[in-house]
């Protein structure tokens, strides 16, 4: 039963990853079995001390658990029952991966090639749409726009998804020696950093030049390396000149934000400004959570709170420009106050202190994850729930030292 476990949980995973591209319906679908193969044995006692146990797992469940309480003081329940659905899985699959199953090297790796296959193979899709129409879109980077992306155009997520293929593709060079064609993983990665600049989407790029700092740093510092460290970060700082000359988009999304800035920087409303709007949209999620400063608005009430203070600050206003707090620290600040949002850094910072084998790789994707909620509210989405929870909990388990679950009998 055990190995039947196992390789029904593996083909769980790979139906979840194909179904980002294809049906949210299907990820559902795949999650729920995912969750419930997960709990085919007879030791569910050890299996939920197990979780509790970790405090990888218990704390990301913690991000589910402050919304749901907050549906106490939450007087919209409609708006809340829609973000706790949505939320689930980041207590459900903290629950499963507590579980004793365990893939074989040979099954990771399967996994990790779909990944980069699947990234790869979106982003070359893109690229042909951008090819088919260059000057239209390259304008449109000066009017906020940018390229056609999977995930349903989720530029956003697919940026990190981008990010974190390049940074696994280097990985895998680096951990493929012995294979005769393990530079084809350099290629791919190089592929991956171009296209970033091309796709020019903040998220994704901000967390490449974040991981890159912290790689070139640690090479010179942890590692004391001279000879490799410096010349990397000096090539880390020609890229975004190297992009600028080179990349239309990429130049025209850094003068689109400068020129938002500006704006906002002057207090003026650009209607349709997209960074000025996020910050705005900050700047009322911050004094909304000062003003409740406790228990906050209740998760389910802060897009009507928000919109009243948008009525009170920026009566001029468009509909579309009225967005949620651009920062998952801001949503859960403005729906559960001081407390939660102390809670969400505690749960962001837990990752760096959990012991795994590959420590470098497992600080980068946590740095990144954490450093893209910042200006993101990715937990607020299916595909970024989703995205967030998998990765960082396949990352565990496959990097996991020493794990609990591994005690569990199935």
């Amino acid at each position: 039963m055990p190995q039947y476990r196992n390789t029904i949980l593996w083909i769980c995973c790979i139906v979840m990853l194909c179904a980002l591209y294809f049906s949210r319906a299907a990820l559902s679908i795949a999650m729920i079995l995912f969750v419930a193969a997960s709990f085919f044995h007879n030791r569910h006692k050890a299996h939920l001390r197990c979780f509790f146990k970790t405090p990888l797992l218990w704390s990301m469940s913690l991000l589910l658990l402050l919304p749901l309480l907050s549906g106490v003081w939450s007087a919209d329940k409609a708006q809340w029952m829609d973000i706790i659905r949505i939320k689930l899985p980041l207590f459900f699959l903290p629950l499963a991966f507590a579980s004793s199953f365990s893939f074989s090297k040979r099954q990771w790796n399967v996994l990790s090639f779909l990944f980069l296959l699947l990234v790869a193979g979106g982003s070359v899709w893109s690229f042909f749409h951008y090819t088919q129409n260059t000057h239209a879109i390259n304008d449109g980077y000066l009017k906020a726009k940018s390229l056609i992306t999977p995930l349903q155009n989720d530029h956003v997520r697919f940026s990190w998804m981008v990010c974190l293929s390049a940074l696994l593709s280097i990985f895998l060079f680096f951990k493929n020696k012995t294979d005769k064609y393990r530079w084809l993983f350099l290629v791919v990665a190089a592929w991956f950093v171009f296209y970033l600049h091309l796709l020019a989407a903040r998220t994704g790029l901000l967390s490449f030049y974040l991981c890159a700092l912290i790689v070139g740093v640690y090479l010179i510092f942890k590692k004391n390396n001279l000879r490799y460290g410096l010349p990397f970060l000096a090539v880390l700082f020609l890229l975004p000149v190297i992009a600028w000359f080179t990349l239309p988009s990429f130049k025209n999304r850094v003068k689109y934000m400068l020129y938002d800035f500006e704006y906002f920087k002057n207090a003026n409303y650009l209607p349709g400004g997209n960074d000025a709007m996020r910050i705005i949209s900050i700047k009322a999620g911050w004094q909304t959570m000062n003003e409740h400063p406790l228990t906050g608005v209740g998760i389910g009430d802060i897009k009507n709170k928000i919109n009243e203070w948008y009525a009170a600050h920026y009566p001029q206003m468009i509909d579309s420009d009225k967005i949620l707090p651009a920062s998952e620290w801001m949503m859960y600040g403005a729906g559960t106050g001081w407390v939660g949002l102390l809670i969400f850094s505690f749960v962001m910072l837990i990752p760096f202190f959990v012991s795994v084998s590959e420590k470098l790789a497992w600080w980068l994707v946590n740095a990144t994850a954490a450093f893209s909620f910042m200006a993101d509210i990715g937990l607020e989405v299916q595909i970024g729930v989703f995205l967030y929870s998998f990765i960082v909990l396949c990352c565990w388990k496959c990097w996991s030292e020493v794990s609990s679950a591994k005690t569990i009998e199935s």
